[in-house]
């Protein structure tokens, strides 16, 4: 699998803000979607301010799929692909969780090109409540 230009063991950021995410989140299970958020939150203001981020995830341990999507993924949602590449640098970070940030970033840029089959088939598994 290719790894995502994100990942990198030696960031070259200038004006970077870094971000440890056990410190963000106050915790070194990094399995809670609220978690993501507030580390997305923390990515966000940085972008909003014209900085670029280094993320560190030193010390974190079970790291899930749904909190990368909330971290990382959401970034897609609101901010131009182009801009989070250039600013954004994910560090101590394992291969294994690397290579699921990597196949997180896949889906989400998938499901932001056409989400209407994602969305009909949670739909179909989860029914009207889903969208709620």
């Amino acid at each position: 699998m290719k790894m995502t230009s994100l990942i990198t063991s030696h960031p070259q950021a200038e004006k970077a803000v870094k971000i440890f995410v056990t410190k963000a989140i106050g915790d070194n299970l990094c399995i809670a979607c609220e978690d993501g958020q507030k580390v997305y939150d923390r990515i966000a203001a940085a972008f909003q301010e014209g900085k670029k981020v280094i993320l560190s995830f030193q010390d974190g341990e079970d790291i899930t799929s749904a909190f990368l999507a909330e971290a990382i993924g959401q970034l897609y949602e609101n901010f131009p692909e182009a801009q989070i590449e250039a600013s954004l640098t994910v560090v101590d970070i394992e291969p294994d969780d690397a290579a699921d940030l990597q196949y997180t970033i896949e889906e989400m840029k998938e499901y932001l090109q056409d989400p209407e089959p994602w969305n009909a088939a949670a739909l179909a598994t989860f029914g009207d409540d889903y969208f709620l």
